[in-house]
């Protein structure tokens, strides 16, 4: 038995099957025009309805013909809230719907974030945790949120950025500094060059960081002439000094929950390093099940299913 995920967010197409064992995934950003920083929904529309069947037609080729479709797993909005809505989404739940009414099978509706949270537990071997309490981070270019998170993966908004996301400022920094859009892995990957600066203080109010100082402080920098492994390093760290603050007020909160990170800038080594640190029990999503993927959205289609997860990412 095979279940299908697919999700069309703002920067990435992508489609996964899922069989409960094993996990065959096809993903392919959206184009992003060089010095930009971003598409305009219609932009981003137009480019899933070209790249998604160029996908499904990859993906449908990996899994040959020995298993059976069973289900279909869409993303259909950002977030499991009233008003949660991007036009982004629309190609992928008008594929899935098409597909579903076609050949008979169940379609279950997702939230992208519950996406991300269910790839990350399961590229853990976690999914015990779908139906426990636990903390979460989702940290990209759209969403930087510390989240109460519920059996079923319900979740409550407990924090986050009160500006600019994180993701934002990687990708405004990385521009800046001459990479292209998105520029979470080319900054990282420049920190690594950098001098560690002491004394980067947080900007947190109860709940609610700020990222815009920060932003601030990284142009003052390049203005000056300070070296790019430095300036990259600085935004990684701000960054991770803010969320940290955030985790200590969600443990406070909440009591002593598991935590997980998730979300494209949650790849980072530097930031996965520093809150590592901090945090020895939190759980990461792997790498190359942070960023936005359909994973998690056909593996949770499995357990709509009755499916017994225990997959290999």
């Amino acid at each position: 038995m095979l279940t299908l995920g697919i999700d069309t967010s703002n920067y990435t197409t992508s489609a996964a099957f899922c069989d409960g064992s094993r996990i065959l995934h096809e993903r392919k950003p959206l184009p992003v025009k060089p010095g930009t920083l971003g598409l305009r929904q219609s932009d981003a529309l137009f480019h899933h309805i070209v790249q998604l069947p160029e996908l499904l037609e990859a993906l449908f080729s990996q899994a040959g013909t020995e298993k059976t479709l069973a289900a279909i797993g869409v993303s259909d909005k950002p977030r499991s809230a009233e008003g949660s809505y991007m036009p982004c989404f629309l190609p992928g739940v008008a594929v899935a719907q098409s597909l579903s009414t076609a050949l008979g099978i169940p379609l279950f509706r997702f939230s992208h974030q519950q996406g991300h949270l269910a790839a990350a537990l399961f590229s853990n071997q976690r999914a015990d945790m779908l139906e426990r309490e636990f903390i979460a981070f989702h940290v990209s270019g759209g969403t930087t949120e510390c989240l109460h998170v519920k059996p079923g993966l319900e979740a409550e908004i407990l924090g986050g950025s009160g500006d600019l996301k994180a993701g934002q400022l990687v990708d405004r920094i990385g521009v800046m500094l001459g990479y292209q859009f998105p520029a979470g892995p080319a900054v990282d990957a420049l920190a690594a060059e950098g001098t560690v600066i002491q004394g980067i203080k947080p900007s947190v109010d109860g709940m609610t960081c700020s990222f815009s100082g920060v932003e601030t402080k990284l142009r003052q920098m390049y203005a000056r002439g300070v070296g790019k492994g430095d300036i990259a390093l600085y935004c990684l760290i701000s960054i991770a000094v803010n969320l940290e603050v955030l985790a200590q007020g969600a443990l406070a909160r909440c009591g002593a929950l598991p935590m997980l990170f998730t979300g494209g800038v949650c790849c980072s080594n530097v930031i996965r390093g520093l809150l590592g640190g901090r945090f020895p029990e939190a759980i990461f999503a792997d790498p190359e099940f942070s960023g936005d993927n359909a994973a998690g959205i056909a593996m949770l289609a499995g357990v709509g299913m009755g499916m017994n997860i225990n997959a290999e990412l």
